[in-house]
């Protein structure tokens, strides 16, 4: 993931309500969701509700395909996985995080 893709991303999530739809739909997992389940799941308008999809998909964070006369949004799992990727790549001064986090925590308790 270069750096105008990161920053596309997390411009998308900077808005409270924009990242409460994609943890939820990120929590649906392959299944994914139609815009009126999220509506009410949330209570958020339906007009408001597409502008965050509209945002949430050319950040390119979710899926959409069309089910008939319906539309299913599914996050792009690969595409989070990159973000965090990008994000950490510099991390724990080349040490694996999880052995940083293991190691930080280890010397807290002993």
């Amino acid at each position: 993931m270069d750096e105008d893709v990161a920053v596309k991303a997390l411009a998308a999530l900077a808005q409270s309500s924009r990242l409460k739809v994609f943890r939820a739909i990120v929590g649906t997992g392959p299944e994914g969701i139609q815009p009126g389940q999220l509506s009410a799941a949330l209570d958020i308008p339906a007009n408001t509700l597409s502008f965050h999809l509209k945002e949430l998909h050319h950040a390119a964070l979710v899926s959409v395909q069309r089910e008939g006369r319906f539309l299913r949004y599914r996050a792009d799992l690969g595409a989070m996985q990159s973000l965090m990727d990008f994000l950490t790549a510099h991390c724990c001064q080349g040490v694996p995080c999880g052995d940083a986090i293991n190691l930080a925590c280890d010397s807290r308790q002993g």
